[in-house]
């Protein structure tokens, strides 16, 4: 499969504090982990994100909330979300990444794209900054993508924790199905199998939560099993995937024991399910840093072998 490689140093330049777990050394080791790793380095095509601008935030968005965030300045927008100098220039670029990879896809030039940004998106509210993320980056891709011609849109969380944001931007949309698994209870404490959309969108989330200490053998069945399921019946033309590798038996925010071994097989199951569409992944959390780059140089391969 041909794939392209969505990153920017503009990234790094959102700084956060000494302790946080969110910081630039996450997309550091990814970058010095893909040097390493020449066979599958060479095998890509490497692209810059466009930046987002605010008509193409606002689909997703409230206009008062962008407005806010581009005149922020340092500090928190909430106990766990800082934001620092460059944090608004780089949000700005990981919306638009998201963007990129569906304007390369639309072309043709790539038939998936994985992108390399933060920070990450999928716990943004429409109104609100929320658990390291200030723009909602998938739904931003996915409303851009709609806007662009295609009919329907499948979004895959497998972070562990509950994509809050990416749920409730869709809740009561039937043009997109939200599909998560995450470990329960957990934060944000969202997530539950009663939560199946409102409205016209009833029916179109989809949430499997999981236990402490679940493994390579439920999301096995999961992401071979239920998963291709759901999608033939929704039947998307482009695939989006919150890709988030805080489900590492190593990670340090997580209690499920996912191995190197698990998330190949999670994402060979997720490309299984529709042949012939975009797949279009996009980093959200992983704070283990050698279990992320890890994971992503695994997903990277299986990707490209498919």
């Amino acid at each position: 499969m041909k794939l392209g490689f969505i990153y920017d140093a503009v990234y790094l330049t959102h700084e956060t504090p000494a302790f946080h777990p969110e910081s630039p050394r996450r997309l550091i080791a990814i970058m010095e982990a893909l040097d390493k790793e020449k066979s599958v380095k060479n095998r890509l095509t490497f692209h810059k994100p466009k930046k987002a601008e605010k008509q193409e935030l606002i689909t997703t968005h409230t206009e008062s909330y962008v407005d806010n965030i581009l005149s922020r300045k340092e500090g928190y927008l909430d106990s766990d979300t800082f934001m620092s100098k460059g944090s608004v220039e780089a949000a700005l670029y990981a919306a638009g990444a998201l963007i990129k990879a569906v304007d390369l896809v639309k072309d043709e030039a790539i038939e998936a794209a994985f992108c390399a940004i933060r920070p990450p998106g999928h716990h943004a509210e429409k109104d609100e900054a929320m658990g390291f993320c200030i723009f909602n980056n998938v739904a931003v891709g996915a409303n851009y993508a709609i806007s662009q011609g295609y009919r329907k849109v499948f979004i895959v969380d497998f972070d562990v924790h509950h994509g809050n944001g990416t749920q409730h931007i869709f809740y009561d949309r039937d043009d997109v199905f939200f599909f998560s698994t995450h470990q329960h209870p957990h934060y944000p404490g969202t997530g539950r199998e009663s939560e199946k959309g409102s409205g016209k969108g009833t029916g179109f989330t989809y949430n499997i939560p999981l236990p402490a200490y679940a493994g390579d053998d439920e999301f096995r069945h999961i992401y071979t099993q239920t998963l291709p399921k759901l999608v033939n019946q929704f039947d998307p033309d482009i695939i989006f995937v919150s890709a988030g590798y805080d489900i590492r038996d190593k990670d340090p925010l997580s209690s499920l024991n996912v191995t190197k071994e698990g998330i190949e097989i999670i994402v060979k199951g997720i490309l299984s399910c529709k042949k012939n569409i975009p797949y279009i992944f996009t980093l959200e959390g992983g704070y283990n840093l050698s279990a992320l780059s890890e994971s992503v140089i695994i997903t990277l391969k299986t990707i490209l072998d498919a």
